[in-house]
């Protein structure tokens, strides 16, 4: 089935212009949000969509542009709409999730709220376990390099699309989704200044064979990608709030 993806951002941490690269990805009336950075909410008042019409989010690691929206959709959710959506998250980072990201300010013990099932239908998964969201539509998580010692999860979209969070240039893996798992598209974070330390750059992306570059969008990048269109090989720049079809 086909997938349509709408980036709330497309912006790196950093980026004040272009938002937290969080994503909704739309199939068969089904709305997942990847990742819930401060700017998420911001986001979606912007493009007038409720909180409630998103069915579930996936939690791809514990940055605060990926998790730093969660404490304001909780409490929407909870006491403005009345309802619990899933959170999807890894088992390698739900107490962390927890623990040092949300509960200070979730937490609640006069009103029972102690953890993050009394906001979330929580779901916890394991890389590379194929998760059925919706008829037509399932999801399965890669762990990739980003911070030493701080789990980072990618994630394959029905797949044939791979969607990259925060990682490292890994030729091995690109290399893999496309040779052997034969995506069709590739969403890939882009660092535009070197070295990366702990993110891809655009010299790196742009030593993979064309045949790769062919397929990679790129989001994640900063405020100045406006001094690299043209200059991206064969690699398109995604645009913020636009809806792309993924057939």
């Amino acid at each position: 089935m086909s997938l349509q993806i709408q980036m709330l951002g497309t912006g790196s941490a950093f980026a004040k212009k272009f938002y937290n690269n969080n994503a909704l990805v739309y199939c068969n009336g089904y709305t997942l949000l990847i990742d819930c950075g401060f700017t998420a909410p911001r986001s979606l008042y912007e493009l007038k969509i409720p909180l409630n019409q998103i069915d579930a989010i996936l939690i791809t690691h514990i940055h605060a542009d990926h998790v730093g929206g969660l404490e304001e959709m909780a409490f929407q959710l909870k006491y403005v709409f009345n309802t619990r959506i899933k959170l999807i998250v890894p088992a390698t980072i739900v107490d962390p999730l927890w623990d040092t990201s949300l509960k200070g300010g979730l937490s609640n013990p006069a009103e029972g709220m102690t953890g993050l099932d009394d906001y979330f239908e929580v779901i916890i998964v394991d890389e590379g376990d194929i998760i059925p969201l919706h008829d037509g539509f399932n999801i399965e998580l890669v762990l990739t390099e980003h911070i030493p010692n701080k789990p980072s999860y990618s994630v394959y979209l029905n797949d044939n699309t791979f969607f990259s969070a925060d990682m490292k240039f890994m030729p091995a893996l690109i290399h893999h989704v496309h040779y052997e798992r034969k995506c069709k598209y590739i969403l890939h974070e882009c660092q535009l200044f070197s070295p990366g330390l702990v993110h891809a750059t655009l010299d790196e992306l742009l030593t993979l064979p064309e045949s790769i570059q062919e397929k990679i969008l790129l989001m994640h990048y900063g405020d100045n990608i406006s001094q690299f269109v043209g200059n991206t090989g064969r690699m398109e720049i995604m645009e913020q709030h636009r809806i792309y079809q993924f057939p």
